[in-house]
């Protein structure tokens, strides 16, 4: 199949999808999560691959919303807004429910919207230019999608700090509070991650696809109904006027930069 926003290859039983818009920091349109949606459906059947790395083009990993997609969805109406945040939704869960094990590999910044991606991956290995945050309030937003699954990743206390302060931290930081798996140099990033390929791969591929829907499953929180409640918030919130405010200062700001 041919992607516009996004590459796809095959190496032996490793499917590498990396985000492709590297002029836009491998930032997220609608084209873009459709894709992603498709190729982890894709994989998730495909009993050849046996690990999913996901990645950047270039020297970031995802920096977020594209600021033409922000623009378009703040004049969206309220059932616009809810079809929306159902696409990015299920693009969370096309990554967090794929039965191959998926390493997100993660360089510059990983950002709102891009930082939820990585944090529904099995793993993240980061190297130390890596930046992760979600400042969605500084624009009248909230991270609401995203929310259910950093709380399965990290603490609460640390979820309070990301997302009421909106704060970026880099990668150090991002291992003292477990976002991340691993911190390695950027001349040992790849070596890591294929370190980490190539124990999946000796491992069994339904154990490990087993022991995924398990924990999915046997949560003490029912993921579904929250994520369907954060998809309304999520799309209420867009209604808002300190929403539609902070995109238009925000494009504002970064297209007078």
């Amino acid at each position: 199949m041919t992607y516009q926003t996004i590459l796809y290859k095959e190496t032996g039983s490793i499917a590498d999808v990396i985000l492709n818009r590297p002029e836009k920091r491998n930032a997220l349109n609608d084209v873009m999560m459709k894709e992603i949606i498709a190729v982890f459906s894709e994989i998730s059947t495909n009993k050849s691959m046996r690990v999913v790395v996901l990645s950047g083009a270039g020297s970031n990993f995802c920096s977020g919303m594209d600021l033409d997609y922000l623009q378009k969805i703040s004049k969206y109406d309220l059932e616009q807004n809810k079809a929306d945040s159902q696409n990015f939704k299920n693009m969370l869960l096309a990554i967090y429910g794929c039965s191959k094990p998926v390493i997100a590999k993660v360089s510059g910044y990983a950002l709102a919207g891009g930082c939820g991606i990585a944090t529904c991956c099995d793993m993240i290995i980061a190297d130390e230019t890596a930046k992760f945050g979600y400042p969605e309030v500084k624009i009248g937003f909230i991270p609401a999608i995203v929310m259910p699954f950093l709380l399965k990743r990290i603490s609460e206390t640390h979820a309070k700090e990301l997302m009421l302060t909106g704060r970026i931290i880099n990668s150090e930081e991002a291992v003292r509070m477990s976002l991340i798996n691993t911190l390695a140099a950027a001349n040992e990033l790849d070596s890591g991650v294929h370190e980490l390929c190539e124990v999946f791969k000796n491992n069994s591929a339904n154990s490990i696809a087993s022991t995924k829907e398990m924990l999915r499953k046997i949560s003490g929180v029912n993921y579904e109904y929250a994520l369907e409640f954060a998809s309304e918030l999520n799309a209420n919130t867009r209604m808002t006027e300190d929403f539609i405010r902070g995109i238009e200062n925000f494009i504002n700001k970064r297209k007078n930069k």
